[in-house]
């Protein structure tokens, strides 16, 4: 990885729960299942066995990618950022467009990205284009769709068009 993997504490709490859950329960239910099927005799035409070493392929693949994310991850609180009036990880900022229609959104890890929850991904264009920025400042960031302007911020009067 050519950047560090900012999550935050939360976000950590989450891969970590999905990759224990994985590895402590899910397989090694499945391999006792595989284990199972391949002992009834031809694998060939076994669903069980077939599906199950399948499955058993998808977990160890998800499990290497979690282990990968958890071990680069630099966990940072955004409670303890000393200076709050810059936009920085973790921080929750209000956009608006043109139209004075306005969001909240919080920049968090890419790992923990939603943005139908709010949740901006800390390398998302405009996630890149706050960063640093107070109220007032103006940005233009380009967007999949097109480019925006940005006044950023934190709190309210963060504004972002089109």
């Amino acid at each position: 990885m050519d950047r560090p993997n900012y999550i935050t504490p939360a976000g950590y709490a989450v891969l970590k729960a999905e990759y224990d859950a994985l590895l402590g329960d899910e397989r090694p239910k499945l391999v006792e299942v595989i284990s199972w099927a391949a002992g009834n005799g031809d694998r060939s035409e076994n669903g069980d066995y077939i599906y199950g070493r399948k499955r058993l392929r998808e977990i160890d693949r998800r499990l290497g990618w979690l282990s990968k994310r958890m071990k680069a991850a630099k966990v940072i609180d955004p409670a303890q950022q000393p200076d709050r009036s810059r936009v920085y990880f973790g921080a929750t900022v209000t956009v608006a467009d043109e139209d004075d229609q306005e969001r909240i959104v919080t920049l968090v890890g890419d790992d923990e990205a939603d943005a139908g929850k709010g949740l901006i991904g800390w390398n998302a264009p405009l996630a890149r284009a706050l960063r640093g920025s107070a109220v007032g400042d103006l940005r233009r960031v380009m967007l999949p769709g097109g480019g925006a302007h940005c006044a950023a911020g934190i709190g309210t009067g963060i504004a972002v068009g089109r």
